[in-house]
């Protein structure tokens, strides 16, 4: 039977609503991840959840360290529901019929949830559950119990809670960010008192502000940080613990110094709302994701956007980094860090854990300290969107060290494949090229470099650095270079934020980028691709409307696009993907990386499971997807 070529052209670009193909494994450089059918958790029932006006589905990992050797719970929200089971990972199948617990909640839904890592046993575990209406519960799902509820009258504040997270090292510290914009600092043991909190200014600076609770005797919350405007979206502790990331709704990340509660760096998007933040292993880089489409990676040390890459076609919900694909030597081993962002804080409080990640943070900090340049630097991180794509991205030596010899024609390299043969369609570092555009800065941009309309506060000890922070690289390296059919594009999605009269975006738009472009070809190109200022898509506009006008927001925006705080789109380079897969019906909100594989979650309520190349085991050998759910341990 022949097959109609437009039926194979929308196949090869990701599929229209007649051939919608969800992807089942995908291939990189180190070798082919595959989707495990049998290690998916969801709802007992198995069937996709309605998740229309719902809360995204959210995943949580802790590692209890029992002496059976399969120590890993997982924790995931669906709907008004919450779920706790054994994770058995790539090992054996998922037991649906058996939750160690499950709650059902009247009234109000679990919006995140986060385990601690220092007080999980076998025996007992602490974790943290936020909810629509701005309570937060303290459970122990292995007891069944339920310890505490915070801001139970809703007194200290009455918006969502948007993302909930134990400060790294403590016990009984944890942080709580509201949609309202706030951040709210409680002890576990203190209670929230029976009247609104009475505050006292502590410390103030460019659109924030902490103040602390008077009263006369302990009670929550011990501070609060008043952040941006609009929701604070996500939050996230560096490694170390020492510094706090923030991304909001003004579409602002902010950095700041936890215990002093001081600004370090500030960066905007494009456009839009901030969604998501993510450290890397050593803290040198943070990556963000949001309503512009776009990942956006910023350098601490430098306080300024490093790249960009583009792939996804609406709003990107998750990035994370890939501890265990990131390192800086050749043919090492790779760097023995498990998990995802929040994964990493746990590993580092573990006795065995803290040696493994102390040993490569500081290899990474080493090596990427000294002057020399280093034999090679690769940063791997994921992200997830709206668009039901999962984006897997390179963040080479080419893109860090642009000042250093041979970085302008040096194409990607992955250090995890020296040995490794290639990938039967795989485009590699031999036959890849770097497409480099020298950017002739005018004295009048040069200008605009040196000063920071946005008033950003910046340390003073990051000039000290290899590149000033207003500087920007003489050649702009465009990275991951992949054929254009590896990216698939076009084909609506329920959750697109696209307008009807937009075209479908493709990477060959950005492939062929000129910097020497007039004013208006790239101001078309850009609305084609809903990066216009001028053109924030309709939804955008709806959540910003709720801060200001939108005049208001354009004529911000227009104040800080082609500053340091929001470089030009040419001005940055641009990473492509090296996998760009969509892998869900419904809009990914989760993406963690374990040691072995690496888990998704969509808005239906399926938590996947991705085996690593060579980590799948007997139980895909031997058994069908299709056969007894049974499996063997590896």
């Amino acid at each position: 039977m022949q097959i109609p070529l437009n039926k194979i052209m929308m196949a090869a670009e990701g599929g229209g609503k007649e051939m919608n193909e969800i992807k089942t494994q995908f291939t990189t450089r180190e070798g082919v991840y595959k989707l495990l059918t049998h290690s998916e958790y969801s709802r007992p029932n198995r069937v996709p959840f309605n998740s229309q006006g719902s809360n995204p589905v959210k995943v949580s990992f802790v590692n209890v360290n029992d002496q059976s050797g399969n120590g890993d719970r997982i924790c995931f929200n669906v709907g008004r529901e919450l779920y706790f089971y054994i994770y058995k990972g790539v090992r054996k199948a998922a037991d649906l019929s058996k939750p160690i617990d499950k709650r059902i909640y009247k009234g109000t839904q679990p919006t995140c949830h986060d385990f601690n890592p220092i007080t999980a046993t076998a025996e007992s575990v602490s974790l943290l559950v936020g909810f629509s209406a701005g309570q937060v519960q303290l459970i122990d799902p292995i007891k069944k119990e339920t310890s505490k509820l915070f801001n139970e009258e809703r007194l200290i504040d009455k918006s969502r809670v948007t993302c909930v997270r134990w400060v790294p090292g403590s016990e009984s510290l944890f942080l709580v960010a509201h949609s309202s914009g706030s951040m709210y600092l409680y002890n576990v043991e203190n209670t929230c008192g029976t009247t609104a909190p009475h505050y006292q200014l502590l410390k103030q600076g460019e659109n924030y502000a902490v103040h602390t609770c008077k009263s006369k005797s302990a009670r929550n919350p011990l501070l609060r940080w008043t952040v941006g405007e609009g929701a604070l979206n996500e939050f996230a502790f560096s490694p170390d613990g020492k510094f706090l990331a923030s991304a909001s709704q003004d579409g602002f990340l902010r950095v700041f110094g936890f215990d002093a509660a001081e600004l370090h760096g500030t960066m905007k998007s494009y456009f839009g709302g901030l969604l998501c933040v993510c450290w890397s292993p050593d803290g040198r880089y943070i990556v963000a994701g949001g309503e512009d489409d776009l990942v956006t990676v910023w350098s601490f040390s430098d306080c300024r956007v490093i790249a960009r890459g583009h792939g996804h076609k609406s709003w990107v919900s998750v990035v994370a980094f890939d501890h265990c694909t990131t390192s800086v030597e050749d043919g090492d081993p790779p760097a023995e860090f498990s998990g995802s962002d929040e994964e990493f804080h746990e590993q580092i409080h573990f006795g065995a854990g803290r040696d493994r990640a102390n040993s490569a943070h500081s290899r990474l900090s080493k090596r990427n300290s000294t002057d020399s340049r280093p034999v090679s630097v690769t940063y791997r991180f994921g992200s997830v969107g709206q668009d039901t794509q999962l984006c897997l991205w390179d963040l080479t030596e080419d893109i860090l060290f642009p000042h250093l010899p041979l970085s302008r024609t040096r194409t990607h390299t992955n250090v995890m494949s020296a040995t490794s043969p290639p990938a039967t369609g795989q485009t590699t570092a031999t036959n890849t090229t770097t497409t480099t555009t020298t950017l002739t800065t005018t004295a009048a941009t040069a200008a605009v470099l040196a000063t920071n309309p946005g008033g950003a506060t910046v340390k003073d000890n990051t000039s000290a650095s290899s590149n000033p922070p207003n500087s920007l690289p003489s050649a702009l390296p465009r990275s991951n270079s992949l054929p254009h059919s590896s990216n698939p594009t076009g084909g609506s999605t329920p959750n697109s934020h696209t307008g009807s009269n937009s075209s479908p975006t493709t990477n060959a738009a950005f492939a062929t980028l000129s910097l020497h472009e007039s004013r208006k070809e790239r101001h078309e190109k850009d609305h084609k691709r809903n990066h216009s200022m001028g053109h924030i898509s309709s939804k955008s506009s709806d959540k910003l409307n709720q801060l200001s006008s939108t005049r208001t927001a354009k004529a911000e925006a227009a104040k800080t696009l082609g500053t340091t705080l929001c470089p030009r789109m040419e001005d940055v380079p641009l990473l492509e993907p090296l996998v760009c897969k969509k892998i869900a019906h419904e809009r990914l909100t989760v993406l963690i990386f374990l040691e072995d594989c690496l888990v998704t979650a969509c808005q239906e309520g399926f938590v996947c499971t991705w085996a690593r190349p060579g980590k799948v085991g007997l139980l895909s050998s031997q058994n069908n997807p299709g056969n007894s759910p049974s499996g063997t341990v590896v």
